[in-house]
């Protein structure tokens, strides 16, 4: 097995056991199982668990990046494309191996004891700071106004994601996004 393929199988096997499991419950054996990569190609791909999250996180991130812009470009008006966040949201939630955000989540478990991990997981979340900054501003929100509702609105989107997985339920999403209509119409 060639490396690129061996990588993108260990990439899918951790990314659905960190996902059910955790990073911690999980060892390189039961990656290896499932992903039917042998220890020592697992090893020369990913010399660590830690080498190994850091690009499951990575790849999460850019799936994520990837999936906001698509599903907020659709709408017609910058208003609209900060709502369609919490659609997106809405959507996701409603998966059923949602388990919380894998950020959040690994953040949670790894972030105080693996600077790598820790990184990621703040870029994620900027990211979606500024895509909300970027909508702010070109719904005319004043520019004293726009960087505390930028904030504001990744507030509620990362307190609907830790609740939703928390909660099993899709409602925080809906919740969050009636709390940014709210914040959007105070500040326009």
């Amino acid at each position: 097995m060639d490396a690129e393929t061996a990588e993108a199988r260990l990439l899918d096997a951790a990314e659905t056991l960190f996902n059910e499991r955790g990073v911690q419950a999980v060892g390189m054996d039961a990656i290896r199982s499932a992903s039917g990569v042998s220890l020592k190609r697992l090893y020369q791909v990913f010399p660590s668990k830690d080498d190994l999250l850091e690009a499951v996180l990575r790849r999460r991130d850019e799936s994520v990046r990837s999936g906001i812009e698509q599903y907020t470009a659709a709408r017609e008006t910058p208003r609209e494309r900060v709502l369609a966040v919490f659609d997106y949201l809405d959507d996701w939630f409603a998966q059923p191996t949602f388990r919380g955000c894998v950020f959040i989540n690994a953040f949670g478990e790894m972030g105080g004891v693996s600077q790598g991990v820790a990184d990621v997981a703040r870029a994620n979340k900027r990211s979606l700071q500024d895509h909300f900054a970027e909508q702010v501003a070109a719904a005319g929100v004043p520019r004293e106004r726009a960087a505390d509702l930028s904030a504001q609105l990744a507030v509620l989107a990362n307190g609907a994601m830790a609740t939703a997985g928390i909660t099993g339920s899709p409602a925080p999403a809906r919740q969050a996004r009636a709390a940014a209509t709210v914040l959007l119409d105070a500040a326009t």
